[in-house]
This record gives structure tokens, C-alpha cells and sequence, in this order.
């Protein structure tokens, strides 16, 4: 019987978020355009992200590298360093690990102040008050979310492979013109734009899970913390589950 259980709560909830995802895209993406809000959710969430983002993936380059080259050096391969480390970071370790910590900031973020406002009745008030709640409050962080994670990507990638180049040079000497040129050149088309274009999925994912798990938040201060919190743990699960669709994806289309 609780399997059972466990088995309706699931394709019930599973149903409710592709109905609300579905308001998002009836309701959400008409007009009037919510600009004002939307550059200002844009700010909260992109620029103020970027330090958290900046420093995970500093830090994920320079370990990654200096973990790398005892494995390299024992195979005499050790110039192979920087095209490694670029093709991994790029690929696959950037993206997902960028999504994961901007799960953990935004989706949590969101799922609280949204499960605020819904317990305190001020959603209730935005209503009487003739503003559309849906509108100002989950279309406008659904689109800031989904356009500000490929941006942080970059600039986490780019500090990454910083990162790895100083990594690099811990233990030996190689120019600044020589270890971008390798990773560089080593990237191509099919290594870059999947890697790109499933950020926005990532994006898409985090920013409705936490809109959702807080605008049905209920039971008080309590509901508030669990809606958070489970906002995080599902908004994760949705970027490995997404990025194995997308890998599937670009292996069918022949871009590995």
C-alpha cells in the first residue's frame, strides 16, 4: 500500500508541475510584459549568483588539474593537460556543476520567498489588487533564470579554465598563449553547442521547480522551509535527468 501511495503522490505531483509549467506558457509569455521585474529578478539572480559562481568553478578547475596530472604523468602524456582539462570543464563539468550550485542558491531562493508571500496571503492581496501574481512573480523568474545560467556558464567555464591554467603551472611552466591555444583547439562545434543550449534547460528547470514548490507552499513557516528544501532536491534530480537526455541526444545526432 505505500508503494502504491508512494506511486499516485508521484504522477500527481508530476502532473501538477506540467500543468503549471503549461500556465507558464498560456499565461506567463503574453502581455504585459513584466520588463522592470524581469531585469530586476535578472540582477538578483545573475549578477549576485556570479561570485559563488566565479569561485566554485576557480576552485573546480584548479583541483581538477592538479588531480590529472599524477594519472597523466605515469602515461608520459603530460602535454595532453590542458586539452583534458578544457574538453571536460567545457562539456560536461562546467554546465552541471554552474546548474547544481545555481540550484542550490536560486531554487532554495525562490521557493522561500514565493512560500512566504503564499502563507502571509500577500499573493492573495496581489490578486485583489488587480495585479497578476503569476505574471510579476513566476514568469518574470522563470525567464531570468533561464537566461541568466547560460551567461553564469560562461563566465564559471572561463574562470575554470583560469583556474586549471594556474593548476598547470603549479608544477611546471606553460604560457598563458600556449594553454588556451591547446584548449582551444582541441574544442569543437559539437563540444561547445550542446553544452551551451542544454544551460537553458538547466535554467528552465530551476527556475520552475522553485516557483512552483513556492507558489503551492502551505502549512505555515513550516511549509516555507520545506517547500526550499525540496525545491533544491527536485531541481537537481531534473539537471542529471536533462543532462542524460542531452547527451542521449547529441550521441543520436552524431555531435560526440
Amino acid at each position: 500500500m505505500a508503494i502504491t501511495t508512494n506511486i499516485k503522490v508521484f504522477f500527481g505531483e508530476t502532473g501538477n508541475i506540467a500543468r503549471f509549467t503549461g500556465r507558464f506558457f498560456s499565461t506567463g509569455l503574453k502581455p504585459r510584459f513584466e520588463i522592470r521585474e524581469l531585469l530586476s529578478q535578472c540582477y538578483i539572480i545573475g549578477y549576485k549568483s556570479l561570485p559563488l559562481i566565479a569561485l566554485t568553478g576557480f576552485i573546480m578547475g584548479l583541483v581538477l588539474t592538479m588531480q590529472l596530472r599524477p594519472s597523466l604523468v605515469d602515461y608520459g602524456v603530460e602535454s595532453q593537460l590542458p586539452v583534458m582539462v578544457g574538453i571536460a570543464i567545457v562539456r560536461e563539468i562546467g554546465p552541471v556543476i554552474t546548474a547544481l550550485i545555481f540550484a542550490g542558491k536560486i531554487a532554495s531562493s525562490i521557493g522561500a520567498e514565493l512560500g512566504s508571500m503564499k502563507v502571509t496571503e500577500q499573493i492573495d492581496a496581489m490578486e485583489v489588487s488587480g495585479t497578476n501574481p503569476f505574471k510579476y512573480l513566476v514568469a518574470t523568474r522563470v525567464l531570468a533564470t533561464t537566461l541568466m545560467l547560460p551567461v553564469l556558464t560562461v563566465m564559471g567555464d572561463a574562470i575554470s579554465l583560469f583556474g586549471a591554467y594556474l593548476g598547470v603551472n603549479i608544477k611546471s611552466v606553460t604560457s598563458f598563449k600556449l594553454f588556451f591555444t591547446q584548449v582551444f583547439h582541441s574544442l569543437s562545434f559539437g563540444d561547445v553547442s550542446p553544452a551551451f543550449f542544454k544551460t537553458f534547460f538547466f535554467g528552465f528547470a530551476v527556475g520552475v521547480i522553485g516557483c512552483y514548490k513556492g507558489y503551492n507552499s502551505s502549512k505555515g513557516t513550516r511549509g516555507v522551509g520545506s517547500s526550499a528544501n525540496s525545491a533544491v532536491v527536485l531541481s537537481s534530480v531534473l539537471i542529471f535527468i536533462i543532462d542524460l537526455l542531452a547527451v542521449q541526444l547529441t550521441d543520436l545526432l552524431g555531435l560526440n
